[in-house]
C-alpha cells in the first residue's frame, strides 16, 4: 500500500470520527448514558469528571484497529486506528484544552474558526438537561458562529 493511500485512509478516518462523535454525543451521551455525561454540563470542583470515561470508549477502537492491523498485517486497519487516535488528540486539544481550559495552554485566539467552535460549544452547554441540545459536533459547527466571531474580530480591530 502506498504512502499516499495511507494518508488518505487516515484523513478519511479522522473526518469520519467527527460524525461518529456527533452521533455518539447526541444519541448516546444525551440519551442512555446521560448519567455519565451530565456532570460535564454542570460546573463542579475537581479535575476529573465521570464524562472522562468516554475517552476510553473512543480510545478502544483506535487501539483495536492498530493492534489487529499490525497482528494480521493489514495496513489499512492500522491507518484507520491512527486516524481515530489523531481525532482523539485533536478532540483533547480543542475540547479539553482550548474550550474548557482544563489545561491552561491555549487561552486566547483571534482565529474566527476556533472562536466559532468555542461559541458553538457554549451554546451547547447552555442546556443543562439532556433535552433541547444543539451543536453536538466539535470541528464542524454552524457557519453562523464562525461569521459572528469574524464580525467580532473585525469590530475589535
Amino acid at each position: 500500500m502506498s504512502t499516499l493511500t495511507s494518508i488518505v485512509v487516515i484523513v478519511i478516518a479522522f473526518f469520519a470520527m467527527e460524525f461518529v462523535a456527533w452521533f455518539t454525543h447526541k444519541y448516546i451521551m444525551h440519551g442512555v448514558f446521560w448519567n455519565i455525561h451530565a456532570d460535564h454540563h454542570v460546573r463542579r470542583p475537581g479535575f476529573i469528571e465521570k464524562n472522562d470515561l468516554f475517552i476510553l470508549v473512543f480510545a478502544l477502537p483506535s487501539w483495536l484497529f492498530i493492534m489487529f492491523g499490525m497482528m494480521y498485517q493489514l495496513p489499512p486497519m492500522v491507518d484507520v486506528g491512527i486516524g481515530i487516535a489523531l481525532y482523539g488528540a485533536c478532540y483533547f486539544l480543542v475540547h479539553d484544552v482550548f474550550i474548557h481550559q482544563r489545561f491552561k495552554w491555549l487561552k486566547k485566539s483571534k482565529n474566527s474558526y476556533l472562536m466559532g467552535i468555542r461559541k458553538a460549544h457554549k451554546v451547547h452547554h447552555k442546556h443543562l438537561g439532556k433535552e433541547d441540545g444543539e451543536c453536538f459536533g466539535m470541528l464542524i459547527v454552524p457557519l453562523k458562529y464562525i461569521r459572528e466571531a469574524k464580525k467580532a474580530n473585525n469590530a475589535a480591530s
